[in-house]
């Protein structure tokens, strides 16, 4: 049942537990429909993770884009020496 991507919410009422099943089998999204309208998506927890994942890549790729156009870098040779001297304290 999973594999039609919309479906109404009266074939979710009737057939929820087939529904779930289906979905965390082949880990995709169903689009929920009432009166003709997306009204939610239901997904397997797997493809839920991978959301969260990319979202957190996104939302790191914002802050540093939001970082560098404020000017707040560091060039990779002050990372490598400021790494260097923390190594070379914790060997002392």
């Amino acid at each position: 049942m999973a594999r039609a991507s919309v479906i109404p919410v009266t074939d979710l009422k009737a057939n929820a537990a087939e529904l779930l099943r289906s979905i965390a089998e082949e880990e995709g999204s169903v689009t929920i429909t009432q009166n003709g309208e997306p009204r939610a998506v239901m997904m397997s927890v797997a493809e839920y993770d991978r959301w969260r994942s990319a979202l957190a890549l996104l939302k790191l790729v914002g802050h540093s884009e939001a970082s560098l156009l404020a000017g707040k870098v560091v060039s990779q040779e002050d990372v490598f020496q400021r790494a260097e001297a923390v190594l070379a304290r914790r060997r002392s």
